[in-house]
């Protein structure tokens, strides 16, 4: 019997390659979708990576067309390439606009667009949409609208397409994220950064896999959105 198989966006670094690796542990074979990859992000047995724009339509369909030509199947795709910048509203420019739409709205449409057709006609799967606990817990101090306004675009999607291919056997969940321990912040930042949170850290990468893992063994959950925020969205 063939493996089940995971496309991952975002995965040449920091949780996407988390969750490459992750997923490989648990049995998948893995297509995992980045602009670009080290040189140690070569093809083997049960992983093809496959370098473009996740904006891209064409990265999209190859990464797809991987999964099914190559494994046979698609049975799992993690929206997890995304953009974030934060800054207050009237200083963002048209060009980082169109950068974070580009990845977080326009991404995630072409490969879910994509993948969910696949998994509509294979009667099953799950999508995990990767999202940010400032949509639910707005900070003044970190302002960040654009974010919220694409990343709680797929909170909203998520919800909307687990009801629309429920009958059809695919499940759709997101997951909010506080802030995760990656290279995307300066490892000297990460005391205050802490202090954000209810818990008095920052998350690990290990901990947003784990609980995207569990998702994926919940299979009586769709619709869901599944904070890994150390309690950001419950209160300070």
């Amino acid at each position: 019997m063939s493996p089940p198989v995971a496309i991952i966006t975002g995965a040449s670094q920091g949780i996407g390659a988390g969750l490459v690796a992750g997923y490989r542990r648990t049995g998948y074979a893995v297509v995992g979708v980045a602009r670009s990859f080290a040189s140690d992000g070569r093809e083997q047995s049960d992983y093809v990576p496959v370098a473009g724009d996740v904006a891209d339509r064409a990265t999209a369909q190859q990464a797809v067309d991987e999964a099914r030509d190559r494994f046979g199947r698609i049975d799992t795709l993690v929206n997890n390439a995304g953009i974030f910048v934060g800054k207050p509203f009237t200083e963002y420019t048209l060009d980082e606009y169109e950068a974070i739409t580009a990845v977080n709205l326009t991404g995630f449409f072409h490969i879910t667009q994509l993948a969910i057709a696949q998994m509509a006609a294979e009667g099953h799967g799950h999508i995990v949409n990767v999202s940010t606990s400032l949509v639910d817990h707005a900070d003044s101090s970190r302002p960040s609208a654009l974010p919220a306004l694409t990343k709680g675009g797929l909170v909203a999607a998520s919800r909307s397409l687990a009801i629309e291919y429920a009958s059809r056997g695919v499940r759709v969940n997101a997951v909010s994220l506080g802030v995760i321990r990656t290279v995307a912040h300066d490892p000297a930042s990460y005391q205050s950064l802490g202090n954000l949170h209810p818990l008095g850290r920052v998350g690990e990468v290990s901990e947003v896999v784990d609980a995207i893992l569990y998702l994926e063994r919940a299979t009586f959950t769709t619709g869901e959105t599944l904070h890994i925020d150390g309690g950001q969205a419950a209160g300070r």
